[in-house]
């Protein structure tokens, strides 16, 4: 299922801003991040109608992803 694309835009509008607060990192900083994840490849194909899901748990998803990146990157190695 499809979401209404202005809807959506109001929901990731809504999980960035979420996400840069939980984080305590720029808006900037939140939308690199958010348009360069997976989560947001997901919602933005509907895969699992995750654009159902709260905005809260698609941040934790976020925070998730954010963790697991960090502990892959070749930074974090050195």
């Amino acid at each position: 299922m499809l979401a209404n694309k202005t809807l959506l835009q109001m929901k990731y509008a809504r999980i960035v801003s979420l996400f840069a607060q939980k984080q305590g990192i720029t808006l900037e900083d939140a939308l690199d991040f958010f348009y360069s994840s997976d989560t947001y490849r997901q919602l933005k194909v509907g895969m699992g109608d995750l654009h159902c899901r709260s905005d809260g748990y698609i941040v934790d998803e976020l925070l998730i992803e954010q963790k697991e990146a960090t502990l892959t990157s070749p930074s974090y190695l050195a």
